[in-house]
C-alpha cells in the first residue's frame, strides 16, 4: 500500500483533514497484533478478505480519504478510500454502509450509493503479513458538512493504530500528493465518474502495492 506526504499548498483550511492524536499508554496504546476475523489464509498462503469501498465526494467533487500507516513501516504512509471488509452474511453494499459509518460517522443507506463503479484486487504486505484482498468500490455524495472532525468511536482496536488522518481533498490537489494513493490513479478514476455515473462497473484487475 502506498500514501503520499500532505503538501503545505494543499492543506488549506476548507479542505484540511481532521488528524487523528495518537493513544498513549492510558488509552490503551501500542501495537496490536494479527488482523481482523474476516482474514482468512488461502491455499497459496495469502491472507485473503473480500472488502467494500466507497468513494465518498461532496458538492464541491472533493474525495474523503483515510491517511494510514503499517505498525511494521511507522514512516511509510498512504492514502485509500473509506471502506473495509465485508463480514460473513454481509453484502457488499451493506459492508460500505457500515464501514462509512464506522470510519468517518457519515451515516448512509444502501440507497445512497451508486454502483459498484469499480472492482479490484490488490496483493500487498500489511502488519507483516502476504495479503490479497477483493474489492468492491461505490460511489456517493455527502454533503461537506457531514464530516468535519474525526469520530473514533466506531473503529477496530487496529485501525486506532494505523490511522493518522481523514480530510477532504480536492482532485487538484490530489493529484499534486507525494506519497501514494490507492487504488492507484484515483484521481482519474473519480474524474472519469463525473459528472454522473455512466452505469458501467469498471473491473481494474489485479495490483501488486
Amino acid at each position: 500500500m502506498t500514501q503520499d506526504p500532505v503538501t503545505s499548498e494543499a492543506a488549506d483550511a476548507s479542505s484540511a483533514a481532521s488528524a487523528v492524536p495518537s493513544r498513549s499508554s492510558a488509552d490503551g496504546g501500542g501495537p496490536v497484533h494479527g488482523l481482523g476475523p474476516e482474514w482468512r489464509r488461502g491455499d497459496d498462503g495469502l491472507l485473503f478478505r473480500e472488502a467494500a469501498r466507497v468513494i465518498l465526494l461532496d458538492e464541491d467533487d472533493r474525495v474523503l480519504l483515510i491517511r494510514g500507516h503499517d505498525v511494521d513501516q511507522p514512516d511509510r504512509s498512504w492514502w485509500f478510500t473509506v471502506g473495509g471488509g465485508i463480514d460473513d452474511g454481509e453484502d457488499s453494499s451493506s459492508a460500505a454502509v457500515r464501514e462509512v459509518r464506522e470510519e468517518t460517522g457519515i451515516v448512509l443507506v444502501v440507497e445512497d450509493l451508486v454502483g459498484p463503479v469499480f472492482t479490484r484486487s490488490a496483493i500487498f504486505d500489511f502488519y507483516a503479513e502476504h495479503c490479497r484482498q477483493d474489492e468492491i468500490l461505490y460511489l456517493a455524495r455527502v454533503p461537506a458538512s457531514a464530516f468535519d472532525a474525526v469520530d473514533r468511536a466506531g473503529w477496530t482496536e487496529l485501525e486506532h493504530d494505523v490511522i493518522d488522518e481523514v480530510r477532504w481533498w480536492s482532485l487538484d490537489d490530489l493529484d499534486r500528493v507525494d506519497i501514494e494513493v490507492f487504488p492507484d490513479r484515483l484521481v482519474d478514476l473519480v474524474r472519469g465518474l463525473l459528472p454522473v455515473w455512466d452505469g458501467e462497473t469498471r473491473h481494474l484487475g489485479l495490483v501488486r502495492e
